[in-house]
């Protein structure tokens, strides 16, 4: 008998299983419509408070009255990422009129349409699964908006008005230590990317500029774009560069004696091993890691001139490209400052993270349709990108920085008031 009873609750259980399963799913379902149907209802009552409000009681004489009650119209709210139709309560001036209720102009703004199209499609959301990546609304809700065609509108609109805002922006307020530029390409085209560094060891993402190379000409056009917008090229700055002649000719061109030009020290590694066998590659490696960790300028170049001459004989061409520029690879050594904050400045390395980000987020492009695009699609991934920006390890010591480029400064500025006197 015992064993019977057992049977029987185990069949009960099982069979209460089955039934709670499709009821919470419709409990979920009812309450999701339940909660939209509440807040239309709470919208309605709140519009319906400010056309009486406008228009006085309702069925109740109004000395004075400024607007009438006109029924209700068709109109459309921003909800879940589209447009849902429902009914707006109108109100019109005596003088015929229409009166835009204040919550009703919040409520049907389309800006965070906008910005929830844009966002969905830098995350990886295709404009073709948009609508699936949105929540259900009730059944027999008109919506709109929500199609590829729209999204895809809605994404170039708010890109090239994001864009256009970076391009504009002013940044004469920005004290920076550092500046760093590199490029990053698509196809036939490369775009120059400015990243600067401030006093506070804040990372900014300055500009961009389009060009198909790495040349002067487009260097000299991202500068100039920088200079209108308020960056001071009579203030000595520290330029971080992968080594580009193109780069380093339009700095010069740009700021003269004022640049103090960094060349970036894991380009240069790379460059050399590029010249050697494989078995070489881990003693020269070590070699410079050793001259590069150094406090000591002097010291770090008498370490790279000995490895010159040990590979000119054998393998001139690493040592050509360890002595070309060779002095531009130790500007930030002897400065005082953080060993890790040294290090960073050393490269172009916080560049290239955010390069890292942008071919992430592009990389779903299947075809780019000219420069405009390409700039639209990698100024909101490096809006994207800024939300994980940290300040530089070793911030502390970027005063060091500061200090030693206002001397610089001063020692420059005494030089060209001499010059203008014997002049």
């Amino acid at each position: 008998m015992s064993k019977i009873r057992r049977r029987s609750r185990k069949q009960q259980a099982k069979d209460t299983i089955q039934v709670e399963v499709p009821l919470r799913a419709l409990l979920t379902d009812q309450l999701h419509e339940a909660v939209i149907a509440s807040g239309f209802y709470a919208l309605g009552q709140l519009l319906e408070e400010e056309r009486t409000v406008v228009c006085g009681p309702r069925y109740e004489r109004v000395v004075d009255r400024q607007a009438w009650r006109s029924g209700h119209a068709p109109g459309e709210l921003v909800l879940g990422g589209r447009r849902v139709q429902v009914e707006r309560p109108r109100a019109r001036t005596v003088d015929g009129k229409e009166v835009v209720l204040p919550s009703w102009k919040v409520f049907s703004d389309q800006d965070p349409l906008t910005r929830r199209a844009q966002e969905q499609m830098l995350i990886g959301v295709s404009t073709r699964k948009y609508k699936r990546s949105l929540e259900s609304t009730p059944k027999g809700l008109k919506t709109r908006g929500d199609s590829k065609s729209a999204v895809s509108r809605r994404f170039v609109a708010a890109t090239r008005k994001q864009l256009l805002e970076r391009m504009n922006s002013d940044i004469s307020g920005l004290e920076l230590a550092a500046l760093m530029i590199d490029g990053i390409h698509f196809a036939d085209h490369v775009i120059l990317v400015a990243l600067g560094v401030d006093v506070d060891g804040k990372k900014h993402a300055l500009g961009l500029w389009e060009g198909s190379t790495e040349n002067a000409a487009a260097c000299r056009g991202l500068l100039k774009n920088l200079l209108n917008r308020g960056l001071d090229a009579e203030r000595s700055i520290l330029a971080v560069i992968d080594g580009g002649k193109g780069l380093r000719k339009a700095l010069i061109d740009v700021f003269g004696d004022y640049v103090l030009i960094q060349r970036c020290q894991v380009h240069k590694k790379r460059n050399v091993r590029e010249h050697l066998p494989q078995h070489l590659h881990a003693s020269v490696k070590r070699t410079m890691n050793q001259a590069y960790s150094s406090k000591d300028p002097a010291r770090a170049k008498k370490q790279l001139l000995n490895l010159v001459r040990r590979l000119e004989t054998e393998h001139p061409g690493a040592a050509a490209s360890l002595l070309e520029g060779l002095d531009e690879t130790l500007t930030v050594i002897g400065l005082g400052l953080h060993p890790e904050l040294q290090r960073i400045l050393s490269s172009t390395n916080a560049i290239e993270n955010l390069f890292g980000s942008v071919r992430r987020i592009t990389k779903r492009v299947k075809k780019w349709r000219g420069g405009h695009m390409i700039l639209r699609w990698v100024s909101a991934s490096i809006e994207e990108a800024k939300q994980g920006f940290r300040r530089l390890q070793g911030y502390r010591t970027l005063p060091k920085l500061m200090d030693h480029l206002r001397r610089r400064d001063g020692t420059l500025n005494c030089s060209l008031e001499q010059h203008n006197q014997v002049a």
